[in-house]
């Protein structure tokens, strides 16, 4: 039989998928774009002053144009030298809180994956009840601790063969065993509810190939809890970087240990004698390594932080 010949037979086409949601009235299109950026403006305001207030040489406390007359980098100068009157330089400033945040983030993070991965996995006596202490000591401000641990801390004169004897209270040792004791609860927490989301079945395989408890947990476990265990260590530096109320209060002199955050406190004059340019050009060089670090990171940061609390 021949072919059939005529009009080309046609066969229907799928509908096309649409992309997105629906699409927004043009009114509400404008109200939300307006919404935005007003956020944006609320948002960034403040570091437009701030910028402003480090580049005016005039040394006013309210800016009165983005890019005031004179503008200079005189401040960022003056303040790397000597930003207070006490005989340390913001580069020792800057090592002695390092030296106190990045501390803060190993111990953090290494006493808070073992307590929690035993939290997680382990079946004990009490873990219940310590759970909730542990969620009970998170709810407690850090400023309530402030007077049990000066006491106790300073109590403690280790006598070292170097350094010989010393009070710990009176050091930047003291100082980050107490910004740990606050951030450990919080790590705990978070580290559990990640370390929950992790098969079981994956260690339980890990086991049958002869892998021990220790092999399993090094090896399986830990590089499966990275982006639980970087948002804990950013959080912990974070803790230790901008860390006030212990170094305020257990350091006494420069010689101790004195911190970037202590000495941006200590240029706030008093009858507002306050040097505004060199306040805003020093706050400027205290947070920009940490917003450095989390502009690269955030999505990892965000990311762990959601995956963290799914559970626990």
């Amino acid at each position: 039989m021949a072919p059939l010949t005529g009009a080309a037979t046609t066969r229907p086409r799928a509908p096309k998928a649409k992309v997105g949601g629906p699409r927004l009235k043009r009114r509400n299109q404008i109200v939300l774009q307006l919404a935005c950026i007003a956020i944006a403006a609320t948002v960034l305001l403040p570091i437009v002053w701030i910028f402003s207030l480090a580049l005016d040489p005039r040394n006013i406390s309210r800016p009165t144009s983005l890019f005031p007359p004179g503008a200079s980098l005189d401040a960022f100068q003056r303040v790397i030298a000597r930003p207070t009157s006490d005989p340390l330089s913001f580069l020792e400033l800057a090592r002695n809180s390092f030296l106190l945040a990045s501390s803060v983030a190993l111990f953090t993070v290494i006493i808070g994956v073992f307590a929690a991965y035993a939290f997680s996995r382990l079946k004990f006596r009490g873990r219940e009840v310590l759970m909730i202490a542990i969620l009970g000591v998170l709810m407690l401000p850090a400023v309530a601790t402030i007077a049990p641990l000066f006491v106790t801390l300073n109590r403690v004169k280790p006598d070292l063969p170097l350094v010989g004897v010393f009070n710990l209270r009176q050091s930047l040792a003291g100082v980050g065993l107490a910004v740990i004791s606050g951030a450990l609860p919080f790590a705990i927490w978070n580290l559990k509810g990640y370390l929950d989301t992790i098969p079981k079945d994956l260690e339980e395989a890990a086991a049958v190939d002869g892998c021990t408890r220790n092999q399993t947990f090094f090896k399986v476990v830990l590089p499966l809890a990275t982006p639980a265990l970087a948002v804990t260590g950013f959080l912990g530096f974070l803790s230790g970087w901008t860390e006030f109320y212990f170094v305020s209060i257990f350091l006494t002199d420069p010689k101790q240990g004195y911190t970037l955050s202590l000495a941006l406190n200590k240029m706030v004059g008093a009858f507002g004698q306050t040097p505004w340019s060199d306040f805003a050009a020093f706050s400027i060089l205290f947070a920009a390594p940490v917003s450095v670090v989390f502009f690269f990171f955030q999505k990892y940061i965000v990311g762990g932080l959601a995956i963290g609390g799914v559970k626990g």
